[in-house]
């Protein structure tokens, strides 16, 4: 195997920790959530900020150097239509992952205090739910296309 086949497998097994880490998330936050149990909210939530930490992370940390190593070998052009397009997104997408990260660890925050007081899941941590949920439908909308942008290679002028 070459040079520029292990980078290639590298950025691919990036996106798909991305896109696959960050769906499984979504969806083990949303089906807590739907039980109002604040234990089970507040155990779920802590092991998704670990995987969070842990994956998608380094995923988004790897995913740029992996990227630029590509374009480098390859010969891209930073300024090829899709390629800044698809770093436009890459950044939007980072926009929303950021804060939704600080919310998931003030959401299970939140959660371990109802399950200690023996209340149901606050106002606090539905207020940040909604948001929470509100900035994963762009993020993963946007890593949709940026995959498509990545496999397609689209001509795109400016």
């Amino acid at each position: 195997m070459e040079w520029i086949d292990l980078i290639r497998v590298a950025h691919v097994l990036g996106a798909c920790v991305l896109i696959g880490t960050g769906s499984g998330i979504a969806f083990f936050m949303l089906m807590a959530h739907r039980t109002a149990e604040p234990e089970f909210v507040a155990q779920m939530a802590s092991v998704v900020v670990i995987a969070d930490m842990v994956f998608t992370a380094t995923a988004a940390i790897a995913q740029p150097i992996t990227g630029y190593l590509l374009m480098r070998e390859i010969g891209w052009s930073i300024t090829d239509g899709w390629l800044a397009v698809s770093l436009g997104l890459y950044v939007l997408i980072g926009l929303f992952w950021l804060p939704v990260v600080f919310i998931q660890a003030k959401m299970r925050d939140e959660a371990r205090l109802s399950a200690q007081s023996g209340l149901p899941l606050s106002p606090r941590y539905r207020r940040l739910y909604r948001i929470w949920f509100a900035c994963g439908i762009p993020a993963f909308s946007a890593i949709v296309v940026l995959l498509w942008l990545m496999v397609t290679r689209p001509f795109i002028a400016f």
